[in-house]
């Protein structure tokens, strides 16, 4: 597994992404569909929580663009992780609940798209809570951690996917992904990346950010957060996951 932390230079650069945020609706279709019908990648991408629904958020469009400007004479498609992303972490069930729809609705893009289109190269990505959702999707059994009290819901957690669809899993890449000390401040298992697919994921946090940097005090999201998009993490990704189609 692959892990990237940068040092923050210039907090200014916070700024560029919130112009960034409110262009991604003109950037990029909020449900674009597949260049071909089985394209040669597709990308699978959960937003951040508070992202626009059903878009890729900022972070998730910068990455897709850094990609198809790598994949030069392919088809790149793109799909959009359909789940709330809520913001409601005060409510653990009804958070705990959106997860679980993201990692549903990501497995279930992704089987399709690995029975249904063979030959496609997937990868599979996210941001911040879209992170934890992507990850959790490559899990290979129920997460270990559980809080005692939602132990009667595990039945509602999807299975984990066939072994045979890793093959068609190219990269999986995730930015800001919550720590292990994040997730058990919100009361959640930490997010463990399948053996059939941690060799091929790349992470990347920026330090002091505080949800993915497990040396930081967990809490509210800081600006350190939000630079994903700016400070070339993006880019990165897209140069990982292009070496790995």
């Amino acid at each position: 597994m692959y892990a990237s932390r940068v040092e923050p230079r210039w907090l200014v650069r916070f700024l560029c992404t919130a112009l960034l945020a409110a262009t991604v609706s003109v950037a990029l279709p909020a449900r674009q569909a597949s260049a071909a019908a089985c394209p040669a990648v597709e990308v699978v991408f959960a937003r951040g929580t508070a992202d626009v629904p059903p878009d890729f958020g900022a972070v998730g469009v910068s990455f897709l663009a850094a990609l198809r400007a790598r994949a030069t004479g392919r088809a790149v498609g793109a799909y959009p992780v359909d789940y709330p992303a809520s913001a409601n972490f005060a409510d653990k069930l009804a958070f705990a609940q959106t997860v679980v729809n993201g990692i549903r609705d990501t497995q279930t893009h992704v089987e399709a798209t690995a029975a249904n289109c063979p030959g496609t190269r997937i990868v599979l990505g996210g941001y911040s809570q879209g992170a934890a959702v992507a990850g959790f999707a490559t899990m290979a059994g129920l997460p270990a951690g559980i809080p005692a009290e939602f132990a009667k819901y595990d039945s509602y957690v999807p299975p984990p996917m066939p072994p045979a669809v890793a093959q068609h899993v190219a990269a999986v890449i995730l930015f800001g992904k919550p720590s292990d000390r994040f997730m058990r401040d919100v009361g959640a298992p930490p997010i463990v990346i399948g053996p059939l697919y941690a060799a091929k994921t790349a992470e990347f946090c920026v330090t002091g950010d505080t949800v993915c940097d497990g040396d930081r005090f967990p809490g509210q999201p800081n600006a350190l957060h939000s630079l994903y998009t700016v400070n070339g993490m993006t880019v990165a990704g897209a140069n990982y996951a292009a070496s790995h189609l």
